[in-house]
């Protein structure tokens, strides 16, 4: 049961909450459906360990979350440039993909305290938590720097394939395929310049960051 939810929660369950309360619910929702995500991505990272080890990872998430708000607020002079998507992939890499997702809802929602709280909130916390699941999916072929590199391309497209398509619901109250092509062509620099910076990041934080999460992996097992 619990190897079913892992999957269900992220895959399903938050994703369909995401867009219907895109659809269906006034743009002055937003706030339950961004504490909707937030209980499932609480639940996830319950259900997927056992009770040996479950409070140090959640001491380290929160450490990672942390760190991932504060480079944002650093970075937020440059458009597109952030180390978000880097702390959350390195998460996901050495403690799993639960806590990937945790840290990518969670950064996007505790950093839009500053940056502001919207509609986009939930797509955003989505976005960052669904690169960080599957991270963890990915992350016995993910420790090395060749296909990091092109996993951070791929969050890249990711974020703005999930994002856009916050921006055709928002703009025409339906989804429509060929406004959203539009959307993502037109986003296209945006992209290409969060997906290199994605990889720039993942490189300077992957033997400092990556080694500290290394050690702190082994010793929740010791």
């Amino acid at each position: 049961m619990k190897t079913a939810l892992k999957y269900i929660i992220p895959l399903v369950l938050i994703p369909i909450t995401v867009i219907l309360g895109a659809c269906i619910f006034s743009e002055k929702s937003y706030s339950f459906v961004s504490m909707a995500v937030a209980i499932f991505s609480c639940l996830l990272f319950y259900f997927a360990y056992e009770r040996k080890g479950k409070t140090r990872r959640l001491i380290i998430v929160s450490v990672m979350t942390a760190i991932a708000v504060i480079g944002r607020f650093i970075f937020a002079p440059i458009p597109a440039f952030k180390p978000v998507t880097a702390v959350v992939v390195l998460t996901a890499v050495y403690l799993g993909s639960s806590a990937g997702f945790l840290t990518g809802s969670f950064s996007a929602l505790i950093s839009n305290f500053y940056f502001g709280q919207g509609p986009w909130t939930p797509f955003q916390m989505l976005a960052w938590g669904i690169i960080g699941f599957l991270a963890g999916i990915l992350r016995n072929k993910l420790k090395n720097r060749i296909t990091l590199s092109l996993y951070g391309v791929f969050a890249g497209i990711l974020y703005s394939v999930i994002l856009e398509l916050w921006n055709v619901l928002w703009y025409s109250n339906s989804f429509d395929i060929n406004l959203y092509l539009a959307f993502l062509l037109s986003s296209l620099p945006h992209t290409a310049i969060y997906a290199v910076s994605n990889v720039i990041f993942l490189m300077l934080m992957y033997k400092p960051i990556g080694s500290k999460l290394k050690r702190a992996e082994q010793r929740i097992f010791a």
